[in-house]
């Protein structure tokens, strides 16, 4: 038997035991959806995640929302009442939110010139990740005779300890290493573009708020120090996010309080040349991951030399991270329940597959689960962010999966 990572608080059964979403039965939910698969993504949780962070950080510092953790259109209308800003990775994501009325910066490795003179055509900041990024938009400002935004993405010189997925410290696509960027600041402003500031983003998945406080703590440092150099004070700063949430057993939620209290601390703090900088935390997988359901239908039961097998008619087509395919070095189960008999006790050892013709496609493997038949719904949770769109929904040429905002 393996374990099951934590389902989030929060989550109820009605008085016939079946999971409630956003206080709907799941039955009710895929019944208007007409079918599984389904993410369902409860707006009353990331309406309550955004609440905490307001209520842990100084009012200093914005939130911005990362549109990649998940960019449902639905979604993003009602996060854009709720954030100061939208952080996106291409002119795909830019489109998605260029119509919701709130700053967008545009980060990333590799943007094209088209993409670039489109965030440049928008008035949308740029954050440069290289030296030749930054000459290839200052060319086409002088050529369309138009004044970007420009900010600069910073590679630091430390990483985010116990991050999933570290983002500095090592060389690295991301940013231009921080002894560079203060000359990357002369140039640009120098060459008569509007200067935004620094984003510096270190790592990803901390669950440790003492790696948080430490990296929050540098990051003002570095920007102060960047800053001093290039003499320039900075417009913005955005400190990166990198709040984690509980997936596998034993993980334990992130102390977002304490987090907020040490760096209303830096911040007070701060050097001179930072005094008026206006501060930014930018989140993507805090904010929605565990107000996602991600719904499919058992269509077969069966047994294969001593072991039960749950067959749903999902799989890692939609559901990438959750069959340990997407960047996890052992795989290990998500939260996972029969989401037909929610809370019931378990009763036998199984394995839930998706529909795929290989191996790969386990949505939860050797775990204990009251017993299911074939009709029943499982539930996968922590599905609100790197869900569908960062799954290859077009492998095998399966249906896609539907999306619900509750």
């Amino acid at each position: 038997m393996k374990a099951l990572g934590p389902i989030p608080a929060g989550y109820e059964a009605d008085n016939e035991g079946r999971l409630t979403i956003g206080g709907w039965n799941a039955d009710v939910l895929v019944g208007e959806a007409c079918g599984t698969p389904l993410f369902v993504y409860d707006s009353r949780r990331i309406a309550d995640q955004v609440a905490r962070f307001r209520a842990a950080f100084p009012s200093e510092v914005a939130l911005h929302y990362a549109v990649k953790a998940n960019p449902y259109a639905p979604l993003l209308e009602a996060m854009a009442a709720m954030v100061d800003g939208f952080d996106v990775a291409s002119t795909g994501e830019m489109g998605r939110v260029a119509h919701l009325g709130l700053p967008i910066s545009f980060a990333g490795p590799g943007k094209r010139d088209q993409e670039l003179e489109t965030a440049i055509r928008a008035g949308i900041a740029i954050n440069l990740e290289s030296e030749g990024e930054a000459e290839r938009a200052l060319a086409i400002c002088k050529r369309e005779k138009l004044t970007a935004k420009l900010a600069i993405r910073v590679n630091p010189p430390f990483g985010l300890k116990g991050s999933g997925q570290k983002m500095g410290g090592l060389p690295s696509q991301f940013g231009i290493d921080h002894d560079r960027a203060p000359a990357l600041i002369r140039h640009i402003i120098g060459a008569g573009a509007d200067w935004q500031g620094l984003h510096i983003f270190a790592g990803s998945q901390a669950l440790q708020a003492d790696a948080l406080i430490d990296l929050q703590r540098e990051t003002v440092a570095l920007a102060a120090s960047i800053c001093e150099e290039a003499s320039h004070a900075p417009p913005h700063v955005n400190l990166g996010g990198g709040f984690g949430i509980p997936y596998f057993a034993k993980d334990e939620p992130l102390d977002i309080e304490t987090v907020g209290e040490a760096l209303a601390k830096a911040l007070s703090e701060r050097l001179k040349i930072l005094a008026d900088t206006q501060f930014a935390i930018e989140l993507g997988r805090w904010l929605v991951g565990e107000a996602g359901v991600y719904l499919a239908r058992i269509v077969d039961r069966k047994e294969s030399r001593g072991k039960t097998f749950l067959v749903t008619d999902g799989g890692l087509h939609h559901q990438l991270a959750a069959s340990g395919n997407f960047g996890q070095l052992l795989r290990r189960n998500y939260p996972v329940a029969i989401a037909s008999r929610f809370g019931a006790e378990p009763e036998e050892e199984v394995t839930i597959t998706g529909c795929l013709c290989t191996p790969l496609d386990l949505l939860a493997d050797e775990v204990m689960l009251p017993r299911a038949e074939v009709g029943d719904l499982v539930a996968i949770f922590c599905a609100g962010a790197y869900g569908l769109t960062a799954s290859p929904t077009a492998f095998l040429s399966q249906p896609m999966a539907r999306e619900m905002l509750v």
